[in-house]
């Protein structure tokens, strides 16, 4: 990423808690043994984290806000946490695994990411990841793009916030930096925002703050107002309202 991002850690863990209770599946894929040293790549308030040391692994939670790492220090003393860039890293130590969840598409930078995790692993240690995929909340994109140009922020509505590859984009990365592909599926995973039709308003304050950049307080409810107004076929089912995720499971090996 450019820079790090400023995150609400408190909100984060409030109304956005699906983040890591969706992960809690990617940790069977991960299915960590004891003592095995693992880390947990964009590790956000540490829960998953802490889940992974329960099982018995050495771990290490790393990512690039500090209000998330203070966060995880907070609730958890006991596990290991550092502020540390998934885009450029290094271990004196190799990991037989590499774990993240809901993290690798704010890295801009994958060259540099699958890099870094290839070169902290052991010969046949594994990557295993969940991440946004193509087509991930694409509604909610288009939405943002359309409202922002309607209001003369056609600099906002370009900002390139995430990555979401197909299978094949993030299958051809990874081999070319010397992975072994041997699991991956992209799926379809709505999910439910939370406070009704105040939700869309949340998940763009919390998730894509970055299209707001620039904007003048006063301007943002009614620009975040139209955009929940666009999304409502969409997303408003009987009162529950559900954001298009489509996510990208994958394990890869070092060979």
């Amino acid at each position: 990423m450019k820079k790090a991002m400023k995150w609400n850690a408190d909100l984060y863990d409030e109304k956005h808690a699906f983040v890591f209770q969706y992960g809690e599946d990617v940790l069977e894929l991960l299915d960590a043994k004891p003592g095995e040293y693992i880390l947990d790549l964009g590790c956000g308030t540490g829960h998953l984290t802490k889940q992974i040391q329960d099982k018995g692994a050495i771990v290490k939670g790393t990512d690039l806000s500090p209000d998330m790492i203070a966060q995880a220090k907070e609730k958890y003393p006991e596990v290991d946490f550092e502020i540390e860039n998934a885009a450029d890293f290094f271990t004196d130590k190799p990991y037989d695994a590499v774990f993240s969840n809901a993290a690798l598409h704010w890295v801009l930078d994958q060259n540099g990411m699958m890099r870094s995790v290839y070169n902290s692993l052991k010969h046949g240690g594994r990557f295993v990841a969940e991440m946004g995929g193509k087509g991930n909340v694409g509604h909610l994109i288009e939405s943002t793009q359309l409202v922002l140009q309607n209001h003369g922020y056609t600099e906002q509505a370009d900002t390139k916030i995430w990555y979401f590859p197909s299978i094949a984009e993030q299958a051809t990365k990874l081999e070319e930096h010397g992975f072994k592909v041997t699991y991956a599926i992209l799926y379809d995973r709505k999910t439910p925002l939370q406070d009704g039709d105040q939700g869309v308003a949340k998940w763009v304050t919390m998730f894509g703050a970055q299209f707001l950049e620039g904007i003048p307080d006063e301007e943002k409810p009614q620009i975040l107002k139209e955009i929940t107004q666009k999304l409502e076929p969409y997303y408003n089912e009987g009162g529950q309202w559900y954001a298009d995720y489509k996510r990208l499971r994958f394990v890869a090996v070092k060979e």
